[in-house]
């Protein structure tokens, strides 16, 4: 018998995709308290088929696959860039493509527009009609609105258009981020991922005998097995160990190990393997939040996906990673000699004034310091402490000289100043305190 938890969970997988959910809704729908469901819907929302979206509300949205999890459904896109939706909100299930910035001519823009593709762009009305029209959705920065037949369109199309206060690249960066935030998680082997799943689990119950664990043995040749209650609870484990010596009527909850250690399919593969190697364990029962078995995960699977993990190729490269790889290293080459770097501003680095935005100032800024500090210490560096004065706007097509200086190293922090000038002029300058990672 299913739990009113797993009831709720049920109903809202086998909506469409796309309707609107409400807590009242569901504790009317399932006769339920609207404490019930709305802690079923959080789950959901964790599980992936459920999107809550400010000033929308909480909708139905697809489950992503493994394969596509670098996709984003626009759903998602309004939550990352912290958006308003003006119109379409009946397409917001829908997955992205790509993005494109819509930094060009009309007629140039719309060769790189097709359907399933997100366009960013700014206050320009007549692109948001003809972006919506080729299968786009529209995405506006700088805090603008659109006129009302534009909102009446994306609503027919059901295409949404969002609005959000960010400049250009900052929303760039942020939807780069959250993709490859995905692929990182991709990267990372889960449990959920490699476990043995409950169809082929073997397991016993408690009321059991031992007789029921030496046929399963003869069968498998296992010596390990997770043992359940009638709800399907994971109880216990029964080994060998437990087995010897005791009759083959005693029931398994007498001889058990009670409270064994679970993991849940969410716990990474490589956390798994601390916890066999620490504690001793050839097998873990994998469970669900409320303790039901969904499967078994073993050391052979453990190493089996570690050793897979090691083969696969890195991917993904963000909008911060295009902008460091244009920093040069134009002074500092001989020993002793001051650092100094030089970046060129491109239009995909400016803000809707066509000056350098602060997102990108402040990315340029940083790797200089990691870059410096690298030269100390071998490893990672986290910012703890920013302190960022713009003194003049920087045009695009602009060369940029980056000066850091390290003020202070110790083992553990580094604190650097970062002094940027055009055509000799300072235009910004930057004080940072920096954390320092070692690898080992």
């Amino acid at each position: 018998m299913a739990t009113k938890h797993e009831q709720i969970l049920n109903y809202i997988d086998e909506l469409s995709v796309g309707e609107k959910i409400s807590v009242r809704q569901i504790a009317k729908a399932l006769s339920v308290s609207e404490g019930t469901a709305y802690r079923a819907i959080k789950d959901a929302e964790n599980k992936g088929y459920v999107s809550t979206i400010e000033r929308v509300g909480t909708i139905r949205i697809e489950r992503k696959k493994k394969e596509n999890i670098e996709k984003l459904t626009y759903a998602e896109v309004v939550n990352i860039v912290d958006g308003q939706v003006l119109g379409g909100k009946a397409g917001l299930h829908k997955t992205l493509n790509r993005f494109v910035i819509g930094a060009m001519k009309l007629d140039a823009m719309m060769r790189y527009t097709g359907a399933g593709n997100l366009m960013i762009i700014g206050n320009r009305v007549r692109a948001h009609e003809h972006v919506l029209k080729a299968g786009a959705a529209v995405l506006i920065t700088g805090g603008f609105d659109t006129d009302e037949h534009v909102k009446r369109l994306a609503d027919n199309l059901q295409l949404p258009i969002i609005s959000t206060s960010y400049d250009t690249f900052t929303v760039a960066a942020m939807i780069n981020r959250a993709i490859f935030d995905q692929l990182i998680k991709k990267e990372i082997v889960l449990v959920e991922d490699v476990l043995t799943s409950l169809e082929n689990t073997i397991f016993l119950r408690t009321t059991d005998t031992a007789a029921e664990w030496h046929k399963y043995n003869r069968e498998t040749m296992h010596g390990r097995f997770p043992v359940v209650d009638v709800n399907m609870k994971v109880q216990g484990m029964i080994t060998s160990k437990d087995i010897i010596g005791k009759p083959l009527d005693i029931t398994i909850d007498k001889i058990m190990t009670k409270q064994p250690m679970t993991v849940s399919g969410k716990t990474s593969v490589a956390s798994c393997s601390h916890m066999m190697v620490w504690e001793g364990i050839e097998v873990l029962p994998v469970v669900d939040e409320t303790n039901h078995l969904e499967g078994i995960i073993s050391r052979q699977d453990v190493l089996k996906a570690l050793q897979m993990n090691q083969r696969q190729p890195q991917s993904g490269e963000t909008i911060d990673d295009i902008v460091t790889n244009q920093l040069v290293l134009t002074k500092g080459k001989a020993k002793g000699e001051p650092i100094t770097f030089t970046c060129e501003v491109t239009p995909q680095m400016t803000n809707h004034i066509g000056t350098i935005s602060y997102g990108v100032f402040t990315t340029i800024v940083s790797e200089a310091a990691n870059r410096i500090l690298r030269g100390f210490k071998k490893g990672d560096l986290v910012v703890e402490n920013m302190t960022i004065y713009f003194i003049k706007p920087v045009q695009m097509d602009s060369l940029i000289e980056i000066a850091p200086k390290i003020l202070e190293v110790g083992r553990k922090f580094g604190k650097v100043d970062v002094e940027v000038f055009n055509q000799g002029v300072l235009v910004g300058k930057a004080m940072m305190m920096c954390q320092l990672i070692d690898r080992h």
